[in-house]
């Protein structure tokens, strides 16, 4: 078996090689972006009416869903600022395709100046294994774009369109488009980060040790490899399904589409990165893992603070390097939506370009002297918000 170093050195002759690739030309007409949201718009109806079929009527849910409206109104005056960003920038290349499946696609938030090669970001948004989408991401591609931060949002199949095999096989696919072909927008393959919110903080880290353990059985026949991600970020994540289970069919999400979600419950170990670590088939390819930071709410209730701490204890002892961060009173929005959009200065997002600027002098100095984000939404509106949060 080849060497750790002997490996990194291989990729990085790929990633050089990446580096003179042509600029894929992925742009499309606004008559086939109409089209393409035309397409997903049926599609997205047709899937709803099959969840729905699924879900049957169930008051948990619904009151629910109807809180998760009021709480999308209350934060309406931010989203669309930040829609009409998405939409209208230059700087958003939205739905790359990186595979022939279904929501096989990507947005790529740039940073103003691309003249040289920009640290990557890869996120994999959260959304209860149902209702995630890529541009979830866009407020978080929008800020760290403005630090000279490049953003990849990886979209991937929801349920029922795909269970959790397709998912972490979707952003598996979504990460080696990135690696392979950053180069060509700007991107240094050399620096390539990954983060996951909630269900995507699962999915990610669910694929990050998929790759290691196909890496430990075979690494020529990868095209990409957990030792080209310096860093990965977990955001309110779960990490083991059997202490969830009985807490998620607690709050709306019902134990009978949670194991349809997961595959039946002889598979929730199989997927529950907290244990999978644990697995002796991967020890080979733990020294491989990049460190892990994972960041949690004390005030989180959709999934409680403890889960990232074990997971960060299971790392630990498996021989990674991880490191949690907790926010006291934070719930499960709060450090994704809430406190992004209410400007100033925030812990978790000045946490991570620091992590990611860690050995940029220049950008370190630039991140320094940045002002202040500016508010998005009125402070009684996210006050509101977090009191009727759904989540």
């Amino acid at each position: 078996m080849a060497s750790p170093n002997n490996h990194r050195e291989h990729l990085r002759r790929l990633a050089g090689k990446n580096n003179h690739r042509p600029r894929p030309t992925r742009q499309r007409s606004f008559t086939g972006d109409i089209e393409h949201v035309a397409a997903e718009t049926y599609l997205i109806t047709h899937l709803a009416f099959t969840l729905l079929r699924y879900l049957g009527v169930g008051y948990r849910w619904i009151m629910k869903l109807l809180a998760l409206g009021c709480y999308a109104m209350l934060l309406m005056p931010g989203f669309l600022q930040v829609a009409y960003y998405y939409f209208f920038s230059s700087k958003v290349k939205r739905s790359i395709v990186y595979g022939d499946q279904p929501r096989n696609r990507l947005d790529l938030y740039l940073p103003a100046d691309v003249s040289e090669p920009k640290p990557v970001l890869i996120f994999v948004t959260g959304g209860a294994w149902i209702i995630g989408y890529k541009a979830w991401g866009s407020l978080l591609g929008l800020q760290l774009a403005e630090r000279d931060i490049m953003v990849a949002c990886i979209d991937y199949r929801n349920f029922p369109q795909g269970t959790i095999s397709d998912m972490v096989n979707d952003t598996c696919q979504g990460i080696s488009f990135v690696i392979n072909n950053i180069a060509s927008y700007g991107g240094d393959p050399n620096r390539i980060y990954l983060m996951g919110q909630s269900a995507g903080a699962h999915i990610s880290s669910c694929a990050l040790l998929e790759q290691a353990a196909i890496e430990s059985g075979n690494r020529d026949s990868v095209s990409w490899s957990v030792s080209q991600i310096k860093a990965y970020f977990g955001l309110s994540g779960g990490y083991n399904l059997l202490d969830l289970v009985d807490h998620f069919h607690n709050r709306g999400l019902y134990r009978s589409i949670f194991l349809s979600i997961m595959e039946a419950e002889q598979s929730l170990k199989k997927f529950s990165p907290e244990l999978k670590i644990q697995d002796p088939c991967i020890k080979d390819s733990i020294p491989l893992l990049p460190p892990m930071f994972l960041f949690h709410g004390t005030g989180d209730y959709s999934i409680p603070s403890i889960a990232s701490e074990r997971f960060a204890d299971a790392l630990t002892k498996a021989g990674a390097r991880a490191e949690v961060i907790l926010y006291d009173g934070k719930t499960h929005t709060d450090l994704f939506l809430q406190d992004p959009l209410r400007g100033g200065k925030e812990d978790l997002f000045e946490h991570v370009v620091s992590i990611v600027h860690a050995n940029d002098s220049d950008a370190l100095a630039k991140d320094a002297m940045a002002p202040p984000r500016r508010r998005l939404v009125p402070e009684i509106l996210l006050k509101l918000a977090h009191n009727i949060s759904p989540f």
